[in-house]
C-alpha cells in the first residue's frame, strides 16, 4: 500500500494523534487512505506496530510507514498458562504484547483495547474460560483479579508470574528483591563473547533520552547480569543471561554497552556516544526470551520450576542461521 518506506520525526510542541500527524506528513493522502494505512498494519510508532488512530503522540517520537504490513499483533490465544492455583499464575507471554496496560489507557472501550491486548487483560479471561469449562455450567465466570509481580519487555517473549492475592504478591516481590527468584533469558547477539558478569549503575537518561549505565556509583540502580555462551551460529552467538537484579531493559543495555546489541533490538544499538552497531541479522523481532523462571510458592514454599525453549518464529530463524553456518 505504501510505495516506499518513510519515517517522520514528531517535532511539534503540541502533537496530536497518530492519524492527524500522518495526514499532515502525507499531504497527498486522504483521511480515509491514512486510516487504511493504519488498519492494514503499515504504520509503526517508535518501531512498534500502531493500530490505534487515536494514539496521542509526544515530541521526539517517530512514525514509520512500511512498504509491507507488519505482523498481526498477538492475541490471548497466543498466551499459554503454564500453572495456576488460588495464589498465583505462571504464563508464557508472546512477543509484541505488553505485560501491563498503562493506567491512562484502562478507560478505553473494550473494542479499542482488543486491537492490541495487554497480558494482564488476557490472563484473567483465559482463567475464567478454563474455570467455565471445568464447572460445566452456563454461568458466566467472574474475571479473577491479578496483582503484578514483575514484567518483561513488550517485544520479549517468555515466562512471568502474576499473583492472585495481595498477600502472594508481597511474598513474591520479596523473593525477587532478595534475589531468590531465578530468571534466565536466551538471546542472540552478533560476534563472540566470553562468559562474564556485568555490573553497572543504570539510570533513566544516559544523555540522549534512553536508559543506560553511569560511571557515578552514587546514582541510579545497581544492575548485575551473568552471561554464558551457549553456542556459536556463524557470525552470531546464542547466550544465556541470568538476572541477579531485574532493572528495566537491563540485559539489552548491558549487551549493547559491551558492543554486542541483541539482534532485532531497535533501541539499544551500542555504547552511548559511539556510532550505532548495524543489525545485519535479519531477526524477525527482538531476539530475547525469558526461558527459565523459578520461584517458591508463597503459601506452601514448594519450588515452582518452569522452562521454555525459543518460540516457533525464533526457532525457525535460528535453524536458518545454523544451516547457513554449516
Amino acid at each position: 500500500m505504501s510505495a516506499f518506506p518513510q519515517t517522520f520525526l514528531v517535532s511539534s510542541d503540541s502533537p496530536g494523534t497518530v492519524l492527524a500527524e500522518l495526514r499532515r506528513q502525507l499531504p497527498g493522502q486522504s483521511w480515509s487512505e491514512v486510516r487504511r494505512l493504519l488498519r492494514a498494519r503499515y504504520v509503526a510508532v517508535n518501531g512498534v506496530l500502531c493500530l490505534d488512530e487515536g494514539r496521542r503522540l509526544t515530541n521526539g517520537e517517530t512514525i514509520s510507514v512500511s512498504t509491507r504490513p507488519f505482523s498481526a499483533p498477538p492475541t490471548e490465544n497466543d498466551v499459554a498458562i503454564k500453572y495456576t492455583d488460588r495464589q498465583l499464575v505462571i504464563v508464557e507471554k508472546p512477543s509484541g504484547m505488553t505485560t501491563l496496560r498503562r493506567t491512562s489507557d484502562r478507560s478505553w472501550p473494550a473494542s479499542r483495547r482488543l486491537r492490541q491486548p495487554a497480558l494482564d487483560e488476557c490472563v484473567p479471561r483465559l482463567i475464567a474460560r478454563h474455570a467455565a469449562k471445568r464447572s460445566r455450567t452456563r454461568l458466566r465466570q467472574r474475571l479473577p483479579r491479578l496483582w503484578p509481580v514483575h514484567r518483561i519487555d513488550r517485544d520479549t517473549s517468555g515466562l512471568l508470574v502474576f499473583a492472585r492475592t495481595e498477600t502472594a504478591q508481597q511474598a513474591l516481590i520479596q523473593q525477587f528483591a532478595e534475589h531468590k527468584a531465578v530468571r534466565k533469558y536466551l538471546c542472540l547477539v552478533p560476534g563472540t563473547l566470553v562468559d562474564q558478569t556485568v555490573q553497572s549503575q543504570l539510570i533513566r537518561d544516559r544523555g540522549d533520552g534512553r536508559r543506560g549505565s553511569s560511571p557515578d556509583t552514587t546514582i541510579g540502580q545497581p544492575a548485575t547480569t551473568h552471561i554464558r555462551t551457549l553456542r556459536q551460529l556463524g557470525a552470531f552467538t546464542e547466550l544465556e543471561c541470568t538476572l541477579e537484579t531485574g532493572r528495566t531493559h537491563q540485559i539489552r543495555i548491558h549487551l549493547a554497552e559491551l558492543g554486542h546489541p541483541v539482534c532485532g533490538d531497535i533501541r539499544y544499538r551500542g555504547p552511548f556516544g559511539q556510532p550505532e552497531t548495524a543489525d545485519f541479522s535479519g531477526a524477525p523481532r527482538l531476539a530475547l526470551h525469558a526461558a527459565v523462571l523459578r520461584v517458591c510458592h508463597p503459601e506452601s514454599d514448594d519450588l515452582l520450576d518452569f522452562e521454555t525453549s525459543w518460540p516457533a518464529d525464533m526457532q525457525r530463524f535460528l535453524n536458518r542461521l545454523r544451516a547457513d553456518s554449516s
